[in-house]
C-alpha cells in the first residue's frame, strides 16, 4: 500500500456541525515513507479516525481510499490481509489480554506473522526497560508499561503504514524517546509511513506534515 486518501470524510456524529478541522471534510493523503502527526482536542474523532482507517468502524461520511480503492468494497479476507500486511495499528486502549503475560501478548500476533526473531523481541523489551516483565501479567503491569508491550506487538508484523494512537501519554520523556526511536527504526527499515495521533503529549520528532483535526 503506498497511499492512504480521505475525500470528505466526516464522522456521522458531526454531520450538521460547524466543524473546524485539516482533515474532516477535506481531501487528505498519507504517502507510504512519510511521518505525520494528527493533532487533536478530545472528543475531536481522533480515535474514530484510527477505527475508519483500520476498517472496524464505518459510521462515516465520504471516502477513504488505499492505492484509489474505497475501503468500503474491501471483503473480511481483504481486511485480513491488509491488517497481516500493510496496516498496523496501536490503539489507545491498547487492548492487550490482561490474563497473559506481556511476551505472550506480543507472540500472538508474531505467531501469525514470523516477522521477529526471540532475540529481536526481547532486545526490545531491554531497551525499554522491561526485561524483566516479559513474564509477568499483562493485567498487574502499569499502563505505561502496557504502552510500551502494545508497542511492540504493533511492531512484530510488516506494515506499510503504523498508526499509532496517543503512545507515550503515560510515559516520561527518556521512555517516550526510546520508544520513539525504537519504532522510527523499524518504520525507516520497512519504508513505512507513519500517523501520530496525540491530543496533548506527542512524540519528539520529525514530522512531514501535521494536521489539526
Amino acid at each position: 500500500m503506498d497511499k492512504i486518501e480521505l475525500h470528505n470524510t466526516l464522522p456521522c456524529v458531526f454531520e450538521g456541525r460547524d466543524v473546524q478541522s485539516e482533515v474532516w471534510l477535506h481531501d487528505v493523503t498519507f504517502q507510504k515513507g512519510e511521518t505525520y502527526l494528527v493533532e487533536a482536542n478530545s472528543g475531536t474523532g481522533k480515535s474514530s479516525l484510527c477505527s475508519y482507517i483500520i476498517g472496524y468502524r464505518k459510521d462515516y461520511l465520504g471516502n477513504i481510499l488505499f492505492d484509489d480503492k474505497d475501503i468500503r468494497q474491501h471483503r473480511v479476507s481483504d481486511w485480513t490481509s491488509i491488517r497481516q500486511h500493510s496496516l498496523s495499528l496501536l490503539f489507545q486502549e491498547l487492548r492487550l489480554f490482561p490474563e497473559l503475560s506481556a511476551l505472550e501478548n506480543v507472540q500472538i500476533k508474531n505467531g501469525l506473522t514470523n516477522h521477529k526473531s526471540l532475540k529481536e523481541i526481547e532486545e526490545w523489551f531491554q531497551r525499554l526497560g522491561i526485561a524483566d516483565k516479559m513474564s509477568a501479567k499483562v493485567g498487574r503491569m502499569s499502563f505505561g508499561q502496557q504502552q510500551r508491550v502494545a508497542m511492540i506487538r504493533a511492531l512484530v508484523q510488516p506494515f506499510d503504514f503504523l498508526m499509532v494512537d496517543e503512545p507515550i501519554s503515560h510515559l516520561d520523556d527518556v521512555n517516550s524517546a526510546i520508544m520513539c526511536d525504537i519504532m522510527m527504526e523499524e518504520a525507516h527499515r520497512q519504508g513505512a509511513g507513519v500517523i501520530v495521533t496525540s491530543i496533548g503529549k506527542h512524540m519528539d520528532m520529525s514530522y512531514d506534515k501535521t494536521f489539526r483535526l
